[in-house]
């Protein structure tokens, strides 16, 4: 009986240790998604009210661990009746990535051409009258957008245990959902607090603390107006991204370029590494412009056909 406990023991510990290193091997493949899903997120719940941004970004972890509860299951569900679906859905989600990019780059231009400082006012006179409205659209929003990047992240680490047993890649896959969402939205939650700690410095009596309060004060608006940037920017590099992957004539063509350019002489190494990033921005800014043209031209029809 002694030597059966050891046996399951031993069992147990090798379980463990390799749904530790797969859950590693993961986590190294999808860091290149939680930079995106970051800069994504920050952006997504900026522009409300101070003592409101952790109850948004808890509303928004919140509906991220709901995403990952309905994804982990239907992920093993569909790996195993219907693996043949993950890339067209895959696909799917980064069409519509890379529309909504589309339409806040376009709506940005828009804005800026036709605000006047009238229009500005009225704008702050609605969002103060219906602010809960507001915040509900963006914890929405940054849900339904945490749900894409959420996918391709279990996807990914799915491919990582393909070859593991069913028990482990339960184990990996939910180790890595959990983790990702408490890194993603903590961050965020730093993000977003950090004029408050800024504030909080300033009234110190220490010349360094409110010096050092005053730089963050400084660089909170630069930071919340980058990852702006930053986020529009992923939209376009995740959704051309995992277009680029899905369609084997885009990832070859992507491997050629690297190939070709790499033996150009002294930047070939240096422009080589840039050029994936740089054709999964053009290819989601290209596949944004033409989803955005298809639903355009439906909706135009839905309007004539209702008149």
């Amino acid at each position: 009986m002694a030597n059966s406990l050891l046996v399951l023991l031993d069992d147990i510990a090798t379980i463990l240790d390799d749904v530790a290193l797969m859950s590693k091997m993961a986590a190294k493949k999808t860091a290149g998604v939680l930079g995106d899903d970051l800069a994504l997120n920050a952006q997504q719940v900026s522009g409300v009210k101070a003592d409101r941004e952790l109850p948004v970004v808890w509303s928004v972890a919140k509906g991220s661990f709901v995403n990952k509860l309905i994804l982990v299951p239907l992920a093993l569900l569909i790996s195993v009746i219907a693996p043949w679906l993950i890339n067209p859905l895959l696909m799917l989600g980064g069409l519509f990535l890379c529309y909504e990019g589309v339409e806040k780059v376009i709506h940005s231009l828009h804005h800026k051409k036709a605000k006047t400082s009238e229009q500005a006012e009225k704008e702050l006179e609605n969002l103060n009258v219906d602010l809960a409205t507001f915040e509900k659209d963006k914890i929405k929003g940054a849900i339904r957008t945490d749900f894409i990047l959420s996918a391709e992240i279990i996807v990914i680490s799915l491919g990582t245990v393909a070859a593991a047993t069913f028990g482990i890649k339960v184990a990996v896959l939910s180790v890595i959902a959990i983790l990702m969402t408490i890194g993603v939205y903590g961050l965020v939650a730093m993000i977003v607090k950090i004029d408050d700690l800024g504030f909080y410095l300033v009234k110190q009596t220490s010349t360094l603390k409110q010096r050092i309060g005053q730089g963050l004060l400084a660089f909170a608006p630069k930071l919340m107006k980058t990852l702006t940037i930053v986020g529009t920017i992923a939209m376009f590099l995740v959704g051309g991204g995992i277009i680029n992957h899905t369609i084997p004539l885009f990832h070859h063509f992507t491997e050629d370029s690297v190939d070709y350019i790499e033996h150009i002489p002294n930047v070939g190494s240096i422009i080589g590494a840039l050029t994936p990033t740089l054709l999964n921005f053009v290819i989601g800014f290209i596949a944004g412009l033409i989803v955005l043209v298809v639903v355009s031209g439906i909706q135009k029809l839905w309007n004539a056909r209702k008149v």
